[in-house]
């Protein structure tokens, strides 16, 4: 009965030491309000940023749809291309903020050194631009030329800040190593990024370090031990056995799920404009729900006792509540980080293997209970009164 519990760890926590995927990206599940679709997404490792693009080499220009949450709601953010370095001197940057009039706009500057920031024209053409801010993230849609024919790589540079002058002039961005370090050579034709890239960004390795342990916990180990407290305990060879394997899966689920639940509190706290309600309800409901749980192991009454019953009607209503929501959150879950297809169909196999476990200890399990009103209805004690002699 162990065995699919193991199955499913060996393969989650492959999934987080495997190279991530582009279908394993959140960027995959925004959408923007005018339904544009570009070929290529980005989570960036620093800044909470992302960033959207299609090539068009026939023509040389770059669609982007650059997102991040400004340091400050009144504040700014900025994509650039460097043609000649990889940090900010050189940058051709697009810096979005919110106008005076309410309204989002977005600036050109060409920052030919640190001490010379000059709003105007660029090394290249940009024949598109505009912005949003909505949900806390501001959103710079371009299209550019790009700086040379034939370009399938560029220097990034992406950057937020707090405030806008009057003039609408950006104040400078905080120097924390998360600014220092947005920057990075990006291939537009495979996506891979250096300097954080894909496999260093560590907000997606959260995120499926989050996965991991909330499926073995709510989705695999509360199942497996919900079945051995149903099924298990009515072989009378197997008690107390029963009850320790029940306890070690809901104890282990439990403190496993903790560290899902704080791993996703940090995610939460960390995304500014991205959150995903139902999961994030679900999932502290099961907390809640888990954690009363755990109190029943130490405010169990005797057999005997009045409150017995009562007290198996709270434990038994809690602990389905928590196996429905675990799995219906892991689901949940597994639509949010969009795993390649090979990790749902594991889960789907593995839970429905459960599933039919369940299913057939259900029927073996009431074959032993009729079998056994059978027998003792057939076996009758003996009446004690003395019968007369026969003459």
């Amino acid at each position: 009965m162990a065995s699919p519990f193991f199955f499913i760890t060996i393969t989650f926590f492959s999934l987080l030491t495997q190279p991530l995927s582009a279908a394993q990206l959140a960027c995959k599940s925004q959408k923007f309000t005018n339904n544009k679709l570009y070929n290529h997404c980005n989570d960036l490792p620093h800044l909470e940023s992302y960033l959207h693009w299609s090539l068009d080499p026939s023509k040389n220009t770059l669609s982007v749809a650059f997102i991040a949450p400004p340091a400050a709601p009144g504040g700014w953010v900025s994509w650039a291309i460097n043609p000649t370095g990889e940090g900010m001197a050189g940058a051709q940057a697009l810096l979005a903020f919110k106008a005076a009039n309410g309204s989002m706009a977005v600036d050109m500057y060409n920052i030919s050194s640190y001490a010379s920031i000059v709003a105007g024209k660029l090394a290249f053409d940009v024949t598109e631009k505009r912005a949003e801010f909505s949900g806390g993230l501001m959103r710079i849609f371009a299209t550019v030329e790009l700086p040379e024919k034939g370009m399938t790589a560029v220097n990034q540079v992406w950057q937020v800040g707090s405030a806008v002058a009057a003039g609408g002039f950006p104040a400078k961005h905080s120097f924390q190593p998360a600014n220092l370090a947005a920057k990075g050579r990006l291939d537009l034709l495979s996506g891979e990024s250096s300097g954080g890239g894909i496999g260093g960004d560590s907000r997606t390795k959260k995120k499926n370090i989050h996965g991991i342990l909330n499926a073995v916990s709510w989705g695999v180990l509360f199942p497996v031990g919900a079945i051995v407290a149903r099924y298990v305990r009515s072989f009378p060879s197997l008690d107390p056995t029963w009850f320790y394997v029940h306890a070690f899966c809901q104890v282990s689920g439990y403190a496993i799920g903790v560290g899902g639940w704080g791993t996703g509190l940090k995610l939460g706290a960390e995304s500014k404009g991205v959150t995903y309600n139902g999961h994030r309800n679900i999932g502290i409901t099961l907390f809640c729900l888990a954690t009363v749980q755990i109190f029943a192991l130490f405010l169990r009454p005797n057999k005997e006792h009045k409150f017995r019953f009562y007290w198996n009607i709270y434990h038994h209503g809690i602990g389905y509540a928590i196996l429905v929501l675990g799995i219906l959150n892991v689901f949940k879950g597994l639509n949010i980080l969009s795993p390649e297809s090979k990790w749902r169909s594991t889960y789907i196999i593995v839970i429905s293997a459960l599933g039919v476990i369940a299913l057939l200890l259900e029927v073996i399990t009431w074959i032993v209970i009729l079998k056994r009103k059978s027998t003792s209805k057939s076996t009758k004690p003996y009446d004690n009164k003395q019968q007369p002699l026969a003459p």
